[in-house]
């Protein structure tokens, strides 16, 4: 049995406490929200982000952040990918040297254009940092649906620990050492996301689906690859794995705010009735300097921008990717004649 902190209450942070309890593990969980604090402690139950699904009395609720830090064997960062950095600011003083520390949340910092272990590395430079992604939404997770994720760290024996602390037999983790390909993957699929949400606002088909998954990939891959990122990341489960559920599930929230914007509402108006935070926004302005910095085509990462940012039209940002000049699909592959 391990000691695990969870930071942040939100549906994710919820499930993975539901997971790590179920597994035996003694888990406390933190949130800032005062008012959630006491809400989940009394109802035992997120009413709002997991209706329906109970929470064990073992599971104990914190505001005080040492007391989700302090002592423990494992510490989960579970907040969203805009706070994560604040977050991690205010932990460090309670973080023991070596203490590991596993990021779920993703994002690219606009700013610095950082993935979220290295701004949690900067805050907290005495910490061992792991990340753990792939496609796995709160509510099923929370549900005990059967799930496979990727566990990255840059030790063996440390990923191999992790593996064990959240593996069961309906949360199935695999190890890898691309952290950075790992990031970018969850982080970047979150515009896709809100590409194919927009498609789906407007109308359109499985066709577009398809294309938008599979051109998605392919600029994800370009510019993961270009930065030091490994290409199996992007062709495995926190690649094309986290883009396939993120556009197609009725629980993504990026694709939902995409769906929004799609049928007419403005940005802003999208967030407001998703009601959580929708990283796809935060990342797509960092994904867009990211393809400038290292000269990567980025099509529909540029156009989501100006969807999001200039006011564009949907209709005509979809008509701009269609009607670009042609295209090898693969560069790399040799013509025989």
């Amino acid at each position: 049995m391990a000691k695990i902190g969870v930071m942040g209450a939100g549906s994710w942070g919820t499930a993975l406490a539901l997971l790590l309890d179920k597994n035996g593990h003694e888990v406390t969980v933190w949130s800032i929200d005062k008012a959630e604090v006491e809400m989940l402690a009394s109802k035992r139950e997120h009413e709002s982000k997991l209706p329906g699904v109970k929470i064990p009395e073992s599971i104990v609720f914190t505001n005080e952040l040492a007391e989700g830090v302090e002592g423990k064997d494992v510490v989960v960062l579970a907040v969203p990918s805009p706070f994560t950095r604040s977050t991690a600011r205010s932990m460090s003083p309670f973080v023991k040297e070596g203490q590991l520390l596993v990021n779920v949340a993703k994002g690219i910092e606009e700013t610095t254009l950082m993935p979220l272990s290295d701004q949690i590395e900067e805050e907290i430079p005495q910490a061992d940092v792991a990340v753990l992604s792939g496609p796995s939404h709160a509510e099923e997770v929370g549900r005990g649906l059967p799930t496979t994720v990727v566990v990255g760290a840059k030790k063996r024996a440390t990923a191999e620990y992790l593996q064990k602390i959240f593996m069961n037999e309906v949360f199935r983790v695999y190890t890898s050492p691309d952290i950075l390909g790992i990031e970018l993957g969850g982080s970047l699929k979150n515009v896709i996301a809100l590409a194919a949400g927009i498609a789906d606002g407007l109308g359109y088909g499985d066709n577009t689906k398809a294309a938008l998954i599979t051109r998605g990939i392919a600029e994800i891959s370009r510019l993961g690859v270009k930065m030091g990122g490994k290409i199996e990341s992007f062709t495995g489960l926190t690649g094309i794995g986290d883009l396939i559920v993120t556009c197609a599930s009725v629980h993504s929230r990026n694709r939902k705010a995409g769906f929004l914007i799609g049928q007419g509402k403005t940005m802003q108006e999208a967030m407001d009735e998703v009601k959580m935070v929708v990283e796809g926004v935060y990342s797509a302005k960092a994904a867009k300097k990211l393809a400038a910095k290292y000269d990567v085509y980025m099509p529909i990462v540029d156009e989501v921008n100006k969807v999001l940012f200039e006011d564009k039209k949907a209709e005509d940002a979809v008509k701009e990717l269609m009607l670009r000049d042609g295209r090898i699909e693969h560069p790399d592959l040799p013509w025989t004649e």
